[in-house]
This record gives structure tokens, sequence and C-alpha cells, in this order.
């Protein structure tokens, strides 16, 4: 009988994460270039949209850390409704529960997602994390456990935040595991950096739902 074990007992690090689930990062300079090339403009309504989020962000972590349930409120939903993510063709997924067979089926890791899912191509994950302090990068090896869950062939796309930084991430199942990370956008510091990460979350969008025109 396999082994079942918690996600967050069994991958603590991305060397844990890497090893257990197969993964490695690729070297492929071409494998994540949605985050850079064809991004989609920003329209005057966006832009001034994006400026209350950035406003409203320095505003509240003005008096202390955020905790999650804030970044959610203030960076996340904010940004998902803008970029078009409540409405169809997506559908949202919250707190999923998670399985991956690992070891040849010997051990299971399972876990409940405290995320947002949406279509099953975007993996939204704010920091389990008391304080914005915190990297954004500590939540990567759970993200890519969670997003290694996913049994679908396309790419699978992640946006993980403590509600200073934003950080995006690529994973491919098919032919073999591997991921690659965009850069740090660091949304607290300038409001530029809230909209470029905004436009890459755009970019998403926009590959996501082609599949279903």
């Amino acid at each position: 009988m396999a082994k079942i074990v918690a996600v967050t007992d069994a991958i603590q690090s991305l060397a844990e994460a890497e090893i257990r689930l197969g993964l490695r990062r690729t070297e492929d300079e071409d494998f994540f270039r949605e985050w850079q090339n064809d991004l989609p403009p920003l329209s005057t309504t966006e832009q001034e949209a994006l400026k209350v989020v950035w406003r409203r962000l320095l505003y509240h972590r003005a008096d202390s850390e955020l905790l999650e349930g804030a970044v959610m409120l203030l960076v996340v939903a904010p940004l998902l409704e803008l970029a078009g993510f409540y409405d169809p063709p997506f559908k949202l997924k919250a707190e999923a529960a998670i399985e991956i067979a690992v070891n040849d089926g010997e051990e299971i890791l399972r876990g409940r997602i405290d995320a947002l899912v949406l279509q099953n191509q975007l993996w939204v994950l704010v920091l389990e994390a008391k304080k914005t302090m915190i990297s954004v990068r500590s939540a990567l090896p759970q993200a890519l456990a969670y997003m290694m869950s996913n049994q679908q062939h396309q790419p699978t796309f992640g946006m993980l935040t403590n509600g200073d930084d934003i950080l995006f991430v690529k994973l491919c199942r098919t032919p073999t595991p591997q991921y690659d990370l965009s850069r740090s956008f660091a949304i607290y510091t300038v409001v530029n950096e809230l909209h470029a990460a905004f436009r890459v979350l755009k970019q998403f969008g926009h590959l996501i739902s082609q599949a279903f025109d």
C-alpha cells in the first residue's frame, strides 16, 4: 500500500521538490517567453485602475506587513478581476484537494491548495506566510508540487505573491517535467512594476482563452 504524506511535510525545499517530483529547471531560454514577448498594451482604464491598486497597497502596507488575507483582497483579487479571470471562459476553484503519486506510486502526496486555480492552467498562490517580509520564492517548492498535480498536457502557469513581489512560473509535464521562472516584479516599489506584472497576467489570460475559441 502506498504511503500517504502531506505535501507540506514532504516538500519543504526546492531540492526536495525537484527530486520527489522528477522536475528540473530548464536552461532553454525559449521555454518561458510568455512573460517577455508580445505582451498586450494597457488601456488608459487599466492604468488608472492599477494606480488605485498600488495606492491602496502602499496605504495599508505602511502600518505593518500584510497577512495572507489582506494580500488576497488588496492585490490578487483586483488583478484577476481586471484581467478578466472572473468571467467566461474561466472557472475558479479555491482550496482544491490535490494528490500526486511519486516514487513509482510508492508514495502519495496529498494536500489542500490554499490557492486559486483558474481553468486548470493558471495557479495563483498567495504565500502561506505570516508576513510579507518572507521571500516570495519560499512558496515555489509547494507551488511546483501543486502545479504538478495537473494531469493536463498543456503548459501550466503560476503566479506567486507576498504582496511586495510577484513571481511567475511555467511548468510542462511532457516530454519531461520541467519549469522556469520569470524575474521577480517588485510591485510595492514602483507602480510600473505592477503594470509590468499585470501585462504578463493579461497575456496568460489571452493564451488560455485561445483554447476555447
